[in-house]
Formats: C-alpha cells, sequence, structure tokens
C-alpha cells in the first residue's frame, strides 16, 4: 500500500480554482465517505486550508485511486478532470510523504515559516481519525510531519518572517493606510479568526468587533481576547456587520462560509455611514473569498487578499533559515522512509518464524510417535535444542533482511524470502493490519 497525494495550492492554482475545490470542515467527513467508497482506496485524509487543498489516500493501485479522486473532487467543484490537472500537482509514496513534511514545515506556505499550518494539518488528522478513516499509514505520515514541523520551528528561525498571512496581510493594509490600527472587526470566530485577533490586539488596537453567525461563538471568542489582552471586544451576528465596518479602520475576513458574506452593498452602506477620513481597509482571508471582489473598485476601499500577497518580501524567509528547514525535513524523511521499509518486512519475518515453529512442531509430533518411550525430561531436551538450531539459523536472515530492507529497493528481499520459503501472503499481510475500529480493516487484505 502507498500513498497518493493530489493537491492544489497557491503555487499551483489562482484563487478561483482554490475557492472552487475549497472544502469545508462540514463537508470534509462526506468527501472523505466517498473516497473511501472507492475500491482502490482504504484511508483518505483531506487538509483543507486557505492556501491549498490537498487529499492524501492509502492505495493499493495508482491510476484507479487517481481517478477515484478527480471523480469525487470534480463532483464537489463542479469542475472537469483537465480543468483541475491544469492546476493541480501529484505526489506518490516516497514524494507524497516529502511534500506532507515539506508543507508542515512551513517551507510551502504563502508565508514562509508560518505555524498555522501544523494546526491545519492536526485539525486534519483528527477529523480523519474521528471517521475512522486514518489507519496506521496515514497515523504514521500524520504525526511524523507534526513531529517534522515542531522540530522546524524550534531548531531554525524560519518563522522570523512573520507569524502567519494574518500579520502579513495587517501589515500590508496599514501600509496602504498609512496609519496604526484604532478599531478593528474581524469576521469569524474560528482558528484563524482567534489568530486576527491576537495579531490586531498586539498591533494596538484599543477597539475590536467579532463578528459571527452564531454570536455564541463569537462571544466566547471575545471573552478570551478580554482576558488575554485586556482590550474593549465586542461580539454581534451577521446583523451588525454593516455598522460595525462604518466604525473600523480594518476588517479581517476569515469565514469559512461558501460565497461572499460581506457583499458590496454591505461596504457601500458602511461607506455611506462612515464619519473617518482615513480609507477602508479589508483584508480578505476566507477560501472560498468573503469579500465580493467588486467592494475593491468602492472610492476609500482598499482590499487585501491572498492573490494580493503572493511574491510579498515579508513572505520569504532568511536562506540560511530555510536551508536549515529543507536539512531537517530531508533527514526525517530518511528516518521515516527507513522505519516504514522495515516496517513492511516485519510481516514476511513474523510469517517464516510461524512457519519455522510449525515446521518444529510438526517434527515434535512425529518423534513422539515414533519414540514413545521417551521420557518427559528427554523429550523436553530434544524440543529446546530443534528451536534453540532453528532460531540460530533464522537469526541471521532475519536481522539481515530487516536492515536490507530500509536500502533502496529493500522490498525486495522480503520477496525473496516469501519466494524461498513459500510463504503465503495472507500469513504475512495478517500480522500487519490498521488499528482496532479503522475503516482501514474493511478493505484489501493488507496493509503498507
Amino acid at each position: 500500500m502507498s500513498v497518493l497525494l493530489f493537491g492544489v495550492s497557491h503555487r499551483s492554482a489562482p484563487v478561483d480554482v482554490l475557492e472552487r475545490l475549497a472544502i469545508s470542515d462540514h463537508d470534509r467527513p462526506k468527501i472523505v465517505d466517498k473516497l473511501l467508497a472507492a475500491r482502490a482506496i482504504s484511508e483518505a485524509m483531506v487538509v483543507s486550508t486557505c492556501n491549498r487543498v490537498e487529499i492524501y489516500a492509502v492505495v493499493d493501485a495508482f491510476h484507479p485511486a487517481l481517478e477515484a479522486v478527480g471523480e469525487v473532487l470534480g463532483e464537489h467543484s463542479g469542475m472537469t478532470i483537465n480543468d483541475m490537472t491544469t492546476h493541480a500537482y501529484v505526489r506518490y509514496s516516497e514524494a507524497a510523504a516529502e511534500h506532507l513534511f515539506t508543507v508542515a514545515a512551513g517551507l510551502d506556505s504563502l508565508v514562509v515559516g508560518e505555524q498555522q499550518i501544523l494546526g491545519q494539518i492536526r485539525n486534519a488528522y483528527s477529523s480523519a481519525d474521528a471517521n475512522k478513516s486514518a489507519g496506521r499509514v496515514l497515523h504514521e505520515l500524520a504525526q511524523q510531519a507534526l513531529r517534522v514541523g515542531k522540530r522546524v520551528h524550534s531548531e531554525t528561525g524560519i518563522d522570523r518572517a512573520g507569524a502567519s498571512v494574518v500579520s502579513v496581510a495587517l501589515h500590508r493594509g496599514k501600509v496602504i493606510a498609512g496609519a496604526d490600527y484604532e478599531s478593528a472587526v474581524v469576521l469569524g470566530a474560528g482558528a484563524m479568526g482567534g489568530l486576527a485577533a491576537a495579531n490586531l490586539a498586539r498591533e494596538g488596537v484599543a477597539d475590536l468587533t467579532l463578528v459571527n453567525r452564531t454570536v455564541a461563538k463569537a462571544s466566547h471568542l471575545a471573552e478570551n481576547v478580554r482576558t488575554n489582552h485586556g482590550i474593549e471586544t465586542h461580539a454581534v451576528g451577521l446583523d451588525g456587520l454593516t455598522a460595525a465596518m462604518s466604525d473600523a479602520d480594518v476588517v479581517v475576513t476569515c469565514s469559512g462560509s461558501i460565497g461572499s458574506v460581506v457583499g458590496v452593498g454591505d461596504v457601500h452602506k458602511a461607506l455611506a455611514r462612515r464619519t473617518k477620513s482615513t480609507p477602508l481597509i479589508l483584508c480578505d482571508l476566507g477560501l472560498p473569498r468573503n469579500v465580493d471582489p467588486a467592494a475593491a473598485r468602492l472610492p476609500g476601499v482598499h482590499v487585501v487578499d491572498i492573490e494580493s500577497l503572493r511574491g510579498d518580501a515579508e513572505t520569504q524567509a532568511a536562506q540560511k533559515d530555510t536551508e536549515a528547514a529543507r536539512t531537517i525535513v530531508a533527514d526525517e524523511l530518511a528516518d521515516y522512509l527507513t522505519s516504514q521499509r522495515q516496517a513492511e518486512v516485519t510481516p514476511t519475518v513474523a510469517a517464516l518464524r510461524q512457519r519455522a515453529a510449525d515446521v518444529v512442531e510438526a517434527e515434535i509430533l512425529r518423534l513422539n510417535s515414533r519414540l514413545p518411550d521417551l521420557d518427559d525430561p528427554q523429550r523436553d531436551e530434544v524440543a529446546r535444542a530443534v528451536r534453540r538450531v532453528v532460531d540460530k539459523l533464522l537469526h541471521a536472515p532475519t536481522v539481515r533482511v530487516k536492515q536490507l530492507a530500509s536500502t533502496p529497493n529493500g522490498d525486495h528481499y522480503a520477496e525473496a524470502l516469501r519466494e524461498l520459503f513459500e510463504l503465503k501472503p495472507g500469513a504475512a499481510e495478517s500480522v500487519s493490519s490498521a488499528p482496532s475500529g479503522s475503516r482501514a480493516t474493511t478493505k484489501g487484505s493488507g496493509e503498507q
């Protein structure tokens, strides 16, 4: 079994394509269920952020699985396979693992080194785990990726360029406005909303309004902001958005809603009530976009979105830190691949030892029938002697095959063992199975 990655990101696709392919937390379980319905896919995990949509699937056949992923995403987005593949990238096996580690390290982010991606990967894995779509392979891959990200951030200075897209967007808006922010609005009370609120508090905002469809969630976040940062914070529903925007210097939108939440009419009404002479800065960090692009054409309005942040100098980390991070990724990838190759040969070694034990037991039974007068101490000593001989004979080849398994094409040695000793594939595969409760156990006969 190998890992297949199908993805699009800010590096490969324009925002409108990312918007169409975006998968909300609500839709994620449904997408995973459809993926697991494909015969070639046994595990699946979806990573969907404001900058990327990636599907990681454990598959037993590349082309059927890729076709299944394309069909599911096509149905979800309304895009054709050709439309998607124009902007998509596909990675397989070792390349898929390397890509996830690179993403976790912050090397593939819009803001190089941003730490939020670690939480997003953790959330993707937690969702897959809760949906029982992550078996042993994805569990080990995701946990290793999280370790890679933590190590990069603790051992390098890669995050010095900025904590997140939020900080870069806010700085860009401040440069446009030519003044510090005094009052602000955050639309969305999720993880990105919390990050935006914390950034604004550090920027010195004195008055903050949190807007959310569910007022209770906004109120909970507002209480946290007041407690942790000591600034005046209000919580309102969507019906209070226009009034809140009219008094704000900056509005950060990071809602997971499908379609525009802030329409041209909303912005126009806010401008009509506005008494400030400074421009209204709209930082649209939603995917799909939360602000109708036409709002940028209104006088006195400036929109900073994901598209406009591409290539910003602030999104690039220092070269030496980037190189150090890539070295860590390479080292961790090598360790991961070694452990995976050794894990793959373990069922074969276990099957070989079981085969030897069965032969020993059969011969001891045969000895008992041929020498019935042999007393128990003698019989036990003969049995121990035979087992010691077999263990000594198997020790060197089983240790060596595990060592060789960590080398390129190491799986060939396990295959040779199975062929030489006539080991049944099922005997080896049954030793390695998905964790109890995982839906990966309901498909196929083996794991990677």
